[in-house]
């Protein structure tokens, strides 16, 4: 059986604290650990960037950096496809100009082209957002759909999503996948903190926290709450925290404390020594925050807005409805219990993570989706049609 060469689009992977550029990484090294020739190709936003084992990047060139224009990259991609150095390409993301340049080269050569959205086709999402999005749609972004071969949702609400939109493509069903921290780093003390970790941005509803929190903090407190999380995206804009910050003064929110960003061994620290984690948000595709949290053992509660449904069925926390009265309400039932029961949640969503979630399971499964598309055969159990 052949290698399959397999290469990765991406606007950027320079952000560690962002979720795709995790995920993106993560799922190149697993498909090598398959046996794929697995690669990365990037836009470089600064060349400042830290090198990476597999990961090829291209200057940022002109026009608006939203779009992430980069004719090197389109035109490395035109150049693999032609010399049939490439046999899959997977793109990541929506709204620049890498998610058009990987499926023309895919379609000039017939070359089998992945679409993730990422999210970006959710109702709030799309609705979300400057004119761009008005105009990048009739002209780039739904023809660059259209031509996919296949879509990646990491949770079947995003499917449904797809599907809403009127593409009838196959779509693989495979979620992000996590790494178990190792249980060195984790605190072995907990607090009666409650910490939201991750982007600082409006889609994420840490107003609605806010809120929720100022109406119910004189009733817990023993509680205390912790905002993790830079507040800097691709574009390099600055000022959500200080928004953030002022809203929180302005609510009279006893106990809160911003913490800026946390990477690395400290962020699953920061998550270990928390009793509870929460993610508010109003549109998520998948949530990496919330499996990281489950896999430092963190009980968790996640608003209908991300796909984490199984926090219910695995005892491992609480999935809320996105309105303030039901953040609220879910917060009130989640520290009314004892220290120990949460503890207890929490080893649970551990097992879960490590059950489900694994990297290698991951890379298999996108394997076989990748060769279902090239040879035919038996469809893999995680496709739809």
């Amino acid at each position: 059986m052949l290698r399959m060469r397999v290469l990765q689009v991406i606007p950027s992977i320079a952000l560690e604290s962002s979720g795709p550029s995790y995920s993106v990484r993560r799922l190149m090294e697993s498909l090598r650990a398959t046996g794929c020739d697995a690669e990365i190709l990037s836009v470089g936003w600064s060349a400042q960037e830290p090198a990476m084992a597999h990961v090829e990047r291209f200057p940022l060139g002109p026009g608006p950096a939203r779009l992430g224009t980069c004719p090197g990259l389109a035109r490395a991609l035109d150049d693999r496809c032609r010399k049939r150095t490439v046999d899959i390409l997977h793109n990541h993301g929506m709204w620049q100009m890498n998610a058009v340049s990987a499926a023309k080269a895919g379609a000039r050569h017939k070359v089998p082209v992945v679409q993730s959205p990422r999210g970006a086709l959710s109702p709030y999402a799309f609705a979300r957002g400057s004119m761009t999005k008005r105009i990048f749609w009739p002209l780039f972004q739904k023809r660059a759909l259209e031509r996919a071969s296949c879509f990646h949702a990491t949770a079947q609400s995003e499917a449904d999503d797809i599907r809403g939109w009127g593409f009838r493509q196959p779509i693989t069903l495979i979620p992000n996948g996590i790494d178990l921290p190792d249980p060195a780093i984790l605190s072995t003390e907990r607090k009666r903190t409650l910490l939201y970790l991750g982007r600082l941005h409006p889609v994420k509803g840490i107003p609605d926290l806010l809120e929720a929190w100022r109406r119910i903090a004189d009733r817990f407190p023993s509680w205390d709450v912790k905002i993790a999380g830079d507040d800097a995206g691709y574009y390099g804009k600055t000022g959500y925290r200080a928004e953030l910050e002022a809203l929180s003064g302005k609510l009279g929110c006893p106990r809160v404390q911003f913490v800026g960003e946390v990477n690395g061994a400290a962020k699953f620290r920061l998550m270990s020594e928390a009793l509870l984690f929460i993610l508010p948000s109003r549109s998520e595709n998948f949530g990496i925050a919330v499996a990281e949290a489950l896999a430092a053992g963190t009980a968790s509660i996640v608003t209908h807005g991300a796909p984490w449904g199984g926090l219910d069925a695995e005892g491992a926390g609480w999935w809320v409805g996105q309105s303030v009265d039901e953040i609220t309400a879910g917060l009130e039932r989640a520290m009314s219990l004892s220290d120990g029961e949460l503890v207890a949640m929490g080893s649970r969503g551990r097992s879960w993570m490590h059950r489900d979630f694994s990297w290698s399971s991951i890379g298999e499964r996108m394997t076989a989706t990748y060769r279902w598309l090239l040879e035919g055969g038996t469809r893999p159990e995680c496709v739809q049609v």
